[in-house]
């Protein structure tokens, strides 16, 4: 079992910049998955980014069209904590964000077909 928590959601103008926080994974020596859905008030979970690792090596390989050249994730490989810097942000990318995590290869890491374990969430608010 994975407890992720995340953290460092607020509320910003648009334009502005905010930076989450993921921790609870520890270190797996096979493939994993990780990355970051969110989920807007009665919309369906989105698939923001997600990549795939090994051990201590990580890739975030798959982002979102909505987020690409705004949204870049990364991950600490001493801390083990994943991040999702986003910037230029937008009314429209309001939204619980959730950390997922999965201890198997993903093929899509945007489908929520990956998603074996996530957090709590943490609340991003855009206000134009």
């Amino acid at each position: 079992q994975v407890q992720l928590v995340e953290s460092g959601g607020g509320s910003v103008q648009a334009g502005g910049s905010l930076r989450l926080s993921c921790v609870g994974f520890v270190y797996f020596p096979s493939d994993y998955c990780m990355g970051w859905f969110r989920q807007g008030p009665g919309k369906e979970r989105e698939g923001v980014v997600g990549g795939r690792g090994k051990g201590s090596t990580f890739y975030a390989d798959s982002y979102a069209d909505s987020v690409k050249g705004r949204f870049t994730m990364s991950k600490d490989s001493a801390t083990n904590t994943l991040y999702l810097q986003m910037n230029s942000l937008k009314p429209e990318d309001t939204a619980m964000y959730y950390c997922w995590a999965s201890h198997a290869y993903c093929g899509s890491p945007l489908h929520p077909e990956s998603y074996a374990f996530w957090g709590r969430g943490t609340q991003v608010t855009v206000s134009s």
